[in-house]
């Protein structure tokens, strides 16, 4: 949406109170009511077509050609719109790509003025418009982009993007769909549900971005609606404003189509991206996104995810975005400088930096039921005298947990009391329930872990285990044929400079797993296992658990 890229740009005006920043909308626009919906999001203030034609105005900005701006009086400044001409779409001119089109470029306004200013992110795009017209190139200039400006600007906030996520540990997989017959979300609907039913909850987060257009032309509900499977797996769905560009920032991989979200992403850092585009029409040859999709691995199917993302070779992305964007981290202080001497005045001496991108928002949704993998390997058998667990065997549980009901059965199924479904609560082999929030838990009546899960076992026969999960972390663990209650503690894990956690339900998953493969009443002494997260082990201590940590209220 052309709205949004406008308000990248105004900060180059800010600060100054000689000048009023108004917003009109250009009739005949099919995402209006988003456009809308977006000004007074930032608490702008929109002029009426009507009354905007009829007044005059210093300078007018505009980050899209289409529509009647002619109709505006005073000089046009026409700014950086998506990174480059990458794609053509029906109906802006026989072959050209959009932005392109003669008829936009060589417009003049009412007064028979041209554009002012044709500000580019690079050189490459002021020849791209001079063979279109060369007068038009002779109006273009090269200021770099504003919305690279911010996304540079923003990746130091990297880790506390991660945290507003919820990504922890896990690697953040980002697929961008750009809008259109031939964009990620049209050709490949099913996509995000795959990769969420293929990609194990405690080893990946998906997130997706989509182009705003997008999300104008379906709607949020209809949007939704359309991508329930994955969101109700854990899905993030990046709002269209800022957090699209926050997400990616965030991001450790990137699924895309042809649109240009991927080139910010590789010009802000040099991690693998892969491309789902192919046998497309609105690619335009020889742009960087062209070349930027010839030079990355293509996922053909989700399944191959992985090893596509090992196949990307390091450097790539950044490479072929420098072919995209020139001047990065200069683009605000170029176009301020043009749009001052536009306007006639002096720029104020002390300029802000571009505005840091606010955190993203976490997904909507959690899932609060998983199909478990668990392959257990004891180590050592128990010892024939004693029938007890050697201390310290070794024992290894490797555990993958999937959302349930979007791909097979597995080992087991978990499930979060009191956030599951009934049916979901009575087909569960292993129960498990996180504390309350505080201010649910201060007053009236609370269980202690042990008497929670003496009454779930209770309560539902078909349940083998029962896990209440401390708000230290620790977790009070109970299995039928057993007298005692357990207690497990995951040990952080160090990694160069940094602390892994594993989430304490997968803990659960990993020692009911383990109980499984016990002979049924065997004593436990204090046991080390190891709970096997995708390439990560983290130590387990296993003990009867303590009077006050079987009586904790959570």
């Amino acid at each position: 949406m052309a709205l949004y890229r406008l308000l990248d740009t105004l900060p180059a005006l800010s600060g100054d109170d000689r000048i009023t920043r108004l917003f009109t909308l250009v009739p005949g626009s099919d995402f209006a009511v988003d456009v809308l919906s977006a000004v007074e999001g930032v608490d702008g203030r929109l002029v009426p077509w009507s009354e905007a034609c009829s007044r005059s105005y210093d300078l007018v900005l505009a980050a899209s050609p289409k529509g009647d701006l002619r109709l505006l009086r005073g000089r046009h400044v026409l700014l950086p719109h998506g990174a480059g001409y990458n794609k053509s779409i029906p109906g802006e001119g026989s072959d050209s790509a959009s932005g392109l089109d003669p008829a936009y470029l060589l417009r003049e306004d009412d007064d028979g003025a041209p554009v002012a200013l044709h500000a580019v992110a690079h050189p490459d795009q002021v020849a791209r418009i001079a063979a279109v017209d060369r007068r038009a190139a002779g109006r273009a200039k090269v200021v770099g982009d504003p919305t690279l400006e911010r996304v540079l600007a923003s990746r130091p906030s990297r880790e506390r993007y991660r945290a507003a996520l919820g990504t922890g540990a896990r690697r953040l997989v980002v697929l961008a769909s750009t809008w259109g017959p031939e964009s990620l979300l049209r050709r490949h609907p099913d996509l995000p549900a795959r990769l969420a039913a293929r990609l194990p909850q405690d080893e990946y987060q998906l997130a997706l971005v989509v182009h705003p257009n997008e999300h104008s032309l379906l709607g949020s509900y209809e949007l939704t609606e359309r991508l329930a499977p994955a969101l109700d797996a854990g899905m993030v769905l990046a709002r269209p404003h800022e957090e699209w560009a926050s997400v990616l920032i965030a991001a450790d991989a990137l699924v895309t189509d042809h649109g240009s979200a991927a080139l910010y992403y590789c010009a802000a850092q040099d991690r693998p991206a892969v491309s789902v585009y192919q046998d497309g029409v609105e690619l335009i040859p020889g742009s960087p996104m062209h070349e930027l999709l010839r030079r990355i691995p293509r996922l053909d199917s989700a399944g191959n995810l992985e090893a596509a993302l090992r196949a990307y070779r390091p450097g790539t992305g950044r490479e072929v975005a420098q072919a995209a964007f020139a001047h990065q981290g200069r683009a605000l202080a170029l176009l301020r400088a043009e749009l001052y001497a536009l306007l006639g005045l002096t720029p104020l001496a002390l300029a802000g930096p571009p505005r840091v991108l606010p955190p993203p928002t976490p997904a909507d949704r959690t899932p609060a039921a998983f199909d478990v993998d668990a392959e257990v390997d004891t180590g050592v058998d128990p010892e024939p005298d004693t029938g007890v667990d050697a201390v310290g065997a070794g024992g290894r549980v490797r555990v993958a947990r999937r959302p349930v009901g979007i791909g097979p059965p597995g080992h087991h199924l978990a499930v979060e009391h009191g956030l599951a479904s009934e049916a979901l609560v009575r087909s569960a082999g292993l129960l498990y329930r996180r504390p309350l929030p505080t201010s649910d838990a201060a007053s009236g009546v609370s269980w202690t872990s042990d008497g929670w899960a003496r009454d779930a076992l209770s309560a539902y026969p078909g349940c083998r285990s029962a896990a209440a999960i401390l708000p230290s972390g620790l977790v009070l663990f109970r299995t039928r044929g057993h007298a005692d209650a357990y207690a497990v503690r995951a040990e952080p894990r160090g990694e160069g400079g940094r602390v892994a956690r594993v989430d304490p339900a997968a803990v659960a998953s990993a020692v009911h797993a383990w109980f499984l493969r016990r002979r049924p009443a065997a004593p436990v002494a204090p046991s080390r296992l190891s709970c096997v997260i995708g390439d990560r082990a983290f130590a387990l201590a296993l003990r009867p658990a303590t009077s006050a940590e079987a009586t904790e209220a959570f």
